[in-house]
């Protein structure tokens, strides 16, 4: 015996269905933000969010502020990448669901002008 821990379908299920209704919490309760792409996790109880990074750095970094502000997603770290790329990062705890949600800005300083167009 490893001591490894088998986790049944059932309860992968489980997990899923709670981030699921956690998505649709907040989906509710923050229609006003701008769209972003979601993944409920498919092991555990998570929820991912990603900021499109194909737009302007400036409507990258105001609309992952605006989600992070809004859920009161903590553990935030900002990862410089290579040729300018900064990787975004935050997260936390909501209703027994990790949330996270992450963002690419391209070639951009934190002083760009956000540019807000949701």
């Amino acid at each position: 015996m490893t001591g490894a821990t088998t986790i049944a379908g059932g309860e992968q299920a489980r997990w899923q269905r709670r981030a699921a209704a956690e998505l649709g919490r907040i989906l509710d309760a923050h229609g006003q933000l701008p769209p972003i792409a979601w993944t409920v996790g498919p092991a555990g109880c998570v929820l991912a969010g990603r900021v499109n990074g194909l737009a302007p750095a400036g409507q990258v970094r105001a609309a992952f502020g605006a989600w992070q502000g809004a859920l009161a997603l903590e553990h935030d770290r900002e990862q410089p990448g290579r040729a300018g790329m900064v990787f975004l990062h935050a997260a936390a705890r909501r209703g027994g669901v990790t949330v996270r949600i992450t963002a690419t800005v391209f070639g951009a300083s934190p002083d760009d002008d956000p540019a807000v167009t949701w």
